[in-house]
């Protein structure tokens, strides 16, 4: 059981952590066209909260009232300074409903193999700084990185790819907005 520490079973491979306190009411816009950019980067932010893009793509820190946000390394993916949890043998299979998951949720095992959420941040090395809005769509559209690798579980791009451009432009502009943070994610491990 001590190979399970770092990992914890689940019987689905989605988990939702709701960040409710970063979440507001989405902004009215009246006139598109003449959306300013505070109201896109709040509809952005709004966007990206209710879309459970923290469940994944943040690390949490466990407090008294459970797990919260790590709010110095927002969307900036997996820890690169944390080790690759073992995964156990005979846990995980084609067959299986089950998935493993970090204890801060940023790295799922299942029978794709290990995933690791991406950083988002606008870090240049190590994040989405070199994106470009039509890449960023693109890949959300398409599950597919720029590189062509497939987007994997748990991310949920099939539903995300249903966003119209402007809400996905805004959601775009708001990771943009955000301070870079230099974090290297490693790359996905495929099944044995």
């Amino acid at each position: 059981m001590n190979t399970l520490r770092k990992f914890f079973c689940v019987p689905v491979l989605a988990c939702c952590f709701v960040a409710n306190s970063l979440a507001a009411e989405p902004p009215v816009v009246k006139d598109p066209a003449s959306t300013p950019k505070s109201v896109t980067l709040a509809r952005g932010k709004y966007l990206v909260t209710i879309g459970g893009c923290h469940d994944c793509h943040t690390t949490k820190l466990m407090t008294e009232k459970g797990p919260a946000l790590d709010t110095k390394r927002l969307l900036s993916g997996f820890p690169s300074s944390e080790k690759v949890p073992a995964v156990p043998e005979g846990v995980i299979g084609p067959k299986s409903w089950g998935g493993l998951f970090t204890n801060d949720g940023t790295g799922w095992a299942g029978p794709w193999g290990i995933s690791f959420a991406s950083n988002l941040t606008p870090d240049k090395e190590t994040g989405m700084g070199t994106w470009t809005e039509q890449t960023f769509i693109k890949t959300l559209r398409t599950g597919k990185t720029p590189g062509g690798r497939p987007l994997l579980p748990p991310m949920p791009w099939e539903s995300i790819r249903q966003a119209s451009d402007k809400d996905l432009k805004a959601m775009f502009a708001y990771l943009m907005s955000l301070p870079p943070v230099r974090n290297m994610v490693p790359s996905p491990i495929p099944p044995k």
